[in-house]
């Protein structure tokens, strides 16, 4: 999802899936061989995308988070969208550790949707214009 909507690169933490197991290739439809993406190093990862000039956006649903559309989040020239596991979603720590924590305004009783979804809709709405 992150390369035709207009992410610049993919950066993984070490517990995420390796994206060149052959079945994250298929399913990436080969993406995965057009955008550029590395493994962070172990520990704290937020001060080092800190130390390249990166703003953090965690994906959660919390009561302090930005609407996705918010004006402060277009501001940000380099802006690393953070999002967690399908399911169990992004830990405390990371969320409160984050520069802004955002969300996906939702209708009908719904309140989540899986990470394929909101990371398709999150790249689209906060990418570079």
């Amino acid at each position: 999802h992150a390369h035709p909507r207009g992410m610049d690169a993919i950066l993984l933490t070490p517990g995420c899936a390796d994206p060149l197991y052959r079945r994250s290739a298929r399913v990436s439809m080969g993406a995965v061989f057009q955008i550029p993406w590395t493994y962070l190093r172990e520990g704290n990862w937020m001060k080092e995308l800190r130390s390249l000039g990166y703003k953090t956006a965690a994906m959660a649903l919390r009561d302090d988070s930005y609407n996705i559309d918010a004006p402060e989040l277009r501001e940000v020239d380099r802006l690393a969208i953070v999002l967690g596991a399908e399911g169990r979603g992004l830990l405390e720590d990371t969320m409160v550790g984050c520069d802004y924590t955002v969300k996906i305004p939702m209708y009908h009783g719904v309140d989540s949707l899986n990470v394929a979804a909101a990371s398709a809709l999150a790249f689209w709405e906060l990418r570079k214009r």
